[in-house]
């Protein structure tokens, strides 16, 4: 009795452990302020840093966060950096702060943060943190009146298929994915207590413009749309280079075929030769053959992290486009008044 008991009740926990997807990252706003005064203070230069909290439920709950030292490729500059962060988290669990790691946050330039070495890291962090997610901030964005902040998450399938290490364009259809299925972005919930609320509604000016509504109608967005274009052509390039390689490749694999059909068309007039003479027949097959040596595909990684960056990049225009076509209908009917 007790040990169906036992059974039935680690059946419970695991099912309850399964069924819990992570539906919404809430952040602190005071989180969110230390990860622009960080990302803000070193722009241009690309910056990380931790994520604490709580993982409750559907919910991923970040109370917490400290940067990272900006680090150089040197062994014991990275040593000192995994020290630093030790430090700092026995410091934070002394004064009772939540201590928990749920990620990490990076600044990135007009979105450019979908690579193998983003994908690396989550799975360096999934090891230890069956739940995490990194906080993508975007300070050019921010300067376009948007808060450029978004969590990101791997989806289950492609971790599947990432530790296996097979990507290729059999292995993508037998698991149905394709280059939108890489990423899970999670909504962005922001959170402050009581009194914080309280105090902004006391903050509040009594009038009813202010220079941040001014700055929202710059009309300028060119170098935005600058920059945007030549990342966008630098990614049409790469991809050009990878389309090349999969040419190459099924350039490879239809040459081979044609020698290996043209091989055994002569094993097998040689074998009828052999048995008209009463001799034993070679086999039809030889692996010691280089043309019977299989191709290696390439793996289409690389092409789906470039298309999903292509796509970023599309619709960042497309946004900024857009709100810039409405200030410049708005200035009109001003100018026309």
């Amino acid at each position: 009795m007790a040990n169906s008991m036992a059974r039935s009740f680690l059946q419970v926990a695991a099912t309850e452990e399964v069924a819990s997807p992570l539906r919404v990252v809430q952040i602190e706003g005071l989180v969110i302020l230390k990860i622009i005064k960080h990302c803000k203070e070193f722009s241009p230069a690309l910056v990380t840093g931790q994520l604490l909290g709580l993982d409750v439920g559907t919910v991923l709950e970040v109370t917490n966060c400290f940067p990272f030292p900006i680090r150089e490729e040197d062994e014991e500059i990275e040593a000192d950096g995994a020290n630093y962060q030790l430090e700092m988290m026995r410091c934070l669990r002394e004064v009772n702060v939540d201590n928990n790691t749920v990620g990490w946050y990076q600044s990135t330039i007009l979105g450019s943060y979908q690579t193998v070495e983003l994908i690396e890291t989550f799975m360096n962090y999934q090891e230890n943190i069956r739940r995490c997610v990194c906080i993508i901030y975007d300070p050019s964005r921010s300067n376009q009146g948007v808060l450029a902040f978004k969590a990101l998450k791997l989806s289950d399938s492609f971790m599947e298929l990432y530790r296996a290490k097979n990507f290729t364009g059999e292995k993508l259809r037998e698991k149905n994915l394709s280059w939108v299925d890489i990423f899970e972005e999670i909504p962005i919930k922001v959170s402050n207590s009581a009194l914080i609320s309280a105090f902004m509604t006391e903050l509040e000016s009594d009038t009813p413009v202010t220079q941040c509504d001014h700055d929202r109608l710059q009309l300028s967005t060119k170098p935005f749309m600058e920059r945007n274009m030549e990342f966008l052509i630098e990614c049409m390039d790469d991809l050009s280079m990878e389309q090349q390689k999969f040419q190459f490749y099924y350039r490879s694999l239809s040459r081979q075929q044609v020698q290996q059909q043209a091989w055994l068309q002569k094993r097998r007039a040689e074998n009828m030769a052999r048995k008209a003479a009463g001799e034993e027949p070679l086999p039809e097959e030889d692996p010691s053959n280089p043309i019977f040596k299989p191709i290696p595909e390439p793996s289409r990684l690389e092409g789906f992290l470039i298309t999903n960056q292509i796509a970023n990049y599309c619709n960042q225009i497309n946004a900024v486009a857009g709100q810039s076509f409405n200030r410049l209908y708005l200035m009109k009917s001003l100018h026309d008044k």
